[in-house]
């Protein structure tokens, strides 16, 4: 398995309220988010794990790399570079990582591990899958329409839809590179925006309902997320 992880971010919100580490290493049930993430993908068979992060990170980059001093057996490959919006980061990560199936999400995105390994062994199953919940806890959520058969059909702005973007996604680099590409000399940004482009291209995308998943964008969220987890 094949996993990447934005968390280029500065997490101004946070900041603001008084966050005193960046985004990635803020602790939640009692290590880094970044090292929850890294932990999960682990336990479900990370061969390699692609990581963005900008350059005023150095605390960051230090953390991923004795991580990777732990983990010598996974291939973790690092792109240092501030990006515009997630879209851009995303198409920083498929610079450095394998050809293939892989899973992203956002180093915000907040969910129970036996939950994420059951979406794993969907996506396994082959085609793109990307997770949803009926839980909305999102300022500006992105609403997610799907089919009988959990074919995604839209995503919209506005709602109410029965589900919302969970922040989790299941892709092939090699399907992806070109439309990335497209989009970013189109002057488009923004995931929602390529999620979008990948409808009008024709990619079938399959929903996968997570019960609950959380972004963590205020430090009240911190509070919140480690309830729920325990």
């Amino acid at each position: 398995m094949n996993f990447a992880i934005i968390a280029a971010g500065d997490g101004e919100r946070l900041v603001r309220e008084g966050a005193l580490q960046p985004k990635p290493l803020l602790p939640l049930c009692g290590q880094p988010m970044l090292g929850r993430l890294l932990d999960i993908f682990v336990q479900c068979g990370a061969a390699c794990i692609s990581i963005i992060v900008n350059e005023r990170m150095a605390d960051v980059q230090r953390f991923v790399s004795d991580w990777q001093e732990s983990y010598p057996a996974v291939s973790l490959r690092v792109v240092i570079r501030s990006t515009p919006s997630s879209m851009h980061s995303l198409a920083a990560l498929c610079e450095v990582m394998p050809d293939g199936p892989f899973i992203c999400t956002t180093v915000d995105t907040v969910f129970k591990a036996d939950e994420f390994t059951r979406y794993v062994t969907e996506f396994q199953a082959g085609g793109f899958l990307f997770g949803v919940t009926p839980f909305v806890d999102d300022e500006k959520p992105l609403w997610v329409v799907a089919d009988a058969d959990c074919r995604i059909t839209a995503f919209c702005d506005e709602g109410p839809a029965p589900y919302v973007s969970a922040g989790i996604y299941g892709m092939d680099r090699a399907t992806i590179a070109p439309i990335l590409r497209k989009c970013l000399d189109s002057g488009r940004s923004r995931m929602r925006n390529f999620q979008r482009a990948l409808l009008d291209e024709g990619i079938a995308i399959r929903a996968h309902v997570f019960d609950k998943v959380m972004d963590i964008d205020h430090l009240s969220d911190l509070k919140k997320a480690e309830a729920w987890l325990a």
